[in-house]
């Protein structure tokens, strides 16, 4: 099992990294009216998550190499591109103050998330 998240840390993270914002970029401009079950601000969750899983994975990119903060700024700056992207190219997609704070914020639990597990990814990527 730590062979395998070795090698997905090393070798693969980059490409997991850059799927994840494409699907984040096509989930955040396509038009999935009717495709979603929508309750009351449940979007705010989703898109929390989103930039959690965006944020840890890039940072998975940069373990070893101090650049979390550029990381951090980075995926904030791309939830705030999304949302003027969704209210400029698209008809169908609004701006939302609210999904900008719920991105900024799964970010922000990302990066504590990943300052908990960071140690303990790189003991186990130097006993490998």
């Amino acid at each position: 099992m730590q062979k395998l998240i070795k090698s997905l840390l090393k070798d693969k993270s980059i490409y997991i990294a850059i799927l994840l914002t494409l699907v984040i970029t096509y989930l955040s401009l396509a038009n999935l009216k009717g495709k979603v079950i929508s309750l009351s601000n449940i979007d705010k969750l989703y898109h929390a998550l989103a930039y959690f899983s965006l944020t840890v994975v890039w940072l998975l990119v940069f373990i070893r190499k101090e650049k979390k903060k550029v990381v951090v700024i980075l995926c904030i700056a791309f939830g705030i591109l999304m949302e003027f992207l969704q209210s400029n190219l698209t008809d169908y997609r609004s701006f939302e103050y609210l999904d900008m704070l719920a991105n900024t914020v799964g970010v922000l639990i990302g990066l504590l998330f990943f300052s908990r597990i960071e140690k303990n990814l790189i003991n186990m990527l130097n006993s490998l």
